[in-house]
């Protein structure tokens, strides 16, 4: 006979009210996607692009640089990005943004196999844009962009 052990606590604890519950978990048919959540802060490698699935849906393609490592051995891991973004003012100003822009990106992350123009495999880690801060506008020269609340404020 199988039983659940259940601590002892007074009827008044408000712990009881969790403890006293009956146990169970519930299912469900519908299948979660398989992705996982990433977020990155970091640079653009260049001026995102507008391009068009085959279904004609407009993406947003960019690339993000982040550094890491000590100072004298520093590397670079860059990031390509897609982002389905409806018509609007944030898509142009995300499509305004330049190189060397630093923002804040949260999106979900899947890997893809698929064979190169030599038939081998390789892999690619997807990133969708979920969200997006932009901590710092460059123009399309790189020059930095002084934010309203600088120009405020000088």
């Amino acid at each position: 006979m199988a039983s659940t052990l259940r601590p002892s606590l007074p009827s008044s604890s408000p712990l009881s009210r969790l403890f006293l519950r009956p146990l169970h978990r519930t299912f469900t048919t519908t299948p979660r996607p398989a992705s996982a959540k990433i977020s990155i802060v970091g640079r653009l490698a260049d001026v995102p692009q507008m391009t068009q699935t085959s279904s004609g849906q407009d993406v947003i393609r960019y690339a993000l640089g982040t550094n890491h490592g000590p100072r004298e051995n520093k590397e670079t891991s860059w990031w390509k990005v897609a982002a389905f973004i409806n018509d609007g003012p944030f898509k142009d100003s995300i499509l305004g943004l330049g190189k060397g822009s630093l923002i804040y990106l949260g999106g979900d992350c899947k890997m893809r196999k698929y064979q190169d123009k030599e038939g081998n495999e390789r892999t690619a880690l997807n990133i969708t844009q979920r969200f997006v801060e932009i901590l710092e506008r460059r123009d399309a020269y790189g020059n930095r962009i002084a934010s309203m609340r600088s120009q405020e404020e000088g």
